[in-house]
């Protein structure tokens, strides 16, 4: 049985029989419901974006901009990488911009699994920035603005520092393979220059307003429908099938796992955690939120870890971005940790790069602890 009807099965239960109160199923839908929204137009951007070429774009920039150098070109893509993620979103990493990479590997004769294995964890460490780089972000922007607190004030500083603490830590791991030079080769025509500048524009403008703070979901169905007009207009075909351009099924598993947790709490669940995720917001006390966050992410998956434990940070600002800090960048030991994570072991193997799963845990138990422990002590010293 395919895992979306699983969650239909599962979220028509627990409502009709009354395990998930009607109160709590109302106040559920009207917080996450404009949240998947969100994910269905974001993710019709980021397809006519890669359909315009955007993303091959950048990449053969990379590689004209890097001069064969190998580090030059795998710092490059590391930006890149880090941009889509902020901007676009962790999943768009993970689905669009893996495969542009490990051809751009292949092209300049680099060995590929080092820029797939940046991909991975930037899609991961990277999507603490702005509220639409991870869903969780934007359950816990719902709250953060109840408190009157800005996201970008309060995880800049924990951002910044996962995304360095990635770099460097990947740099030394990957330091031999990616001495030495490659040939550079003029990059391809774009299929439809213009097209591709009014892509390009379009995510800079959406960029800018998500920075801005202006409201997420309308914002991206804006940016949607004025790149599936311009893809019209321009006589383009659909990047993907019109009845893959909304990743519904993804919509309808993620929906379902909410309901599941949202029921969960309804009977108890919160005492329990809360016990787990401890109290207060000292250094000590940020790190247990977002270790627990960062292992209940790796157990099950970050989408649901995050809903469990958010009633454990009594609201507190600073509780919730320890637990973003967690459930963010923590999930990189399992591939079913974050939903990037394992959306981006399918693109390898769509694009025929094996990639073991030990290869995954390796790089996750090297990455994690310190990923998360520089970005909540750089969360405690900025504020």
């Amino acid at each position: 049985m395919p895992w979306w009807l699983v969650s239909v099965v599962v979220t028509v239960v627990v409502v009709a029989t009354g395990a998930l109160p009607a109160d709590d199923a109302r106040a559920l839908a009207e917080r996450t419901v404009p949240i998947l929204v969100f994910l269905a137009a974001l993710t019709v951007v980021a397809e006519m974006c890669a359909g315009a070429g955007v993303f091959t774009a950048a990449a053969e920039l990379a590689a004209l901009v890097g001069r064969g150098r190998r580090a030059a070109l795998w710092l490059l893509v590391v930006l890149l990488a880090t941009v889509s993620t902020a901007v676009l979103s962790l999943d768009t990493t993970a689905v669009l911009l893996t495969p542009v990479v490990i051809t751009l590997a292949r092209h300049t004769r680099t060995p590929p699994l080092p820029f797939a294995l940046a991909v991975l964890a930037l899609s991961n460490t990277a999507s603490l920035l702005l509220p639409v780089s991870n869903l969780t972000n934007l359950l816990a922007d719902h709250v953060l603005r109840a408190a009157d607190v800005g996201f970008i004030g309060l995880m800049w500083a924990p951002a910044l520092a996962a995304v360095l603490t990635t770099v460097a830590v990947l740099a030394v791991r990957d330091r031999h393979v990616l001495s030495g030079t490659y040939e550079v080769h003029p990059g391809r025509p774009a299929p439809d220059r213009p097209l591709l500048v009014v892509a390009a524009v379009v995510t800079g403008v959406m960029a800018a307003a998500f920075v801005a703070g202006l409201p997420v979901a309308p914002t991206a169905l804006a940016a949607a429908a004025i790149l599936m007009l311009a893809t019209r207009l321009r006589r383009r075909p659909w990047p993907v099938p019109p009845s893959r351009l909304v990743p519904w099924r993804t919509l309808v598993v993620v929906a379902g796992l909410f309901a599941v947790v949202q029921t969960a709490h309804a009977h108890g669940l919160g005492a329990l955690l809360a016990d787990a995720a401890g109290h207060g917001h000292g250094a000590a006390d940020l790190l247990r939120v977002a270790g627990v966050g960062a292992a209940s992410s790796n157990a099950v998956n970050n989408l649901p870890a995050y809903l469990a434990l958010e009633p454990a940070t009594g609201g507190d600002p600073l509780r919730i971005a320890a637990l973003l800090i967690g459930t963010g960048a923590g999930p990189l030991v399992t591939p079913w940790g974050s939903l990037a994570t394992v959306l981006w072991w399918h693109r390898c193997r769509q694009v025929m790069l094996d990639v073991p799963a030990g290869t995954i845990v390796r790089q996750g138990l090297l990455l994690a602890p310190v990923v998360v422990v520089a970005a909540t002590l750089a969360l405690v010293a900025a504020h």
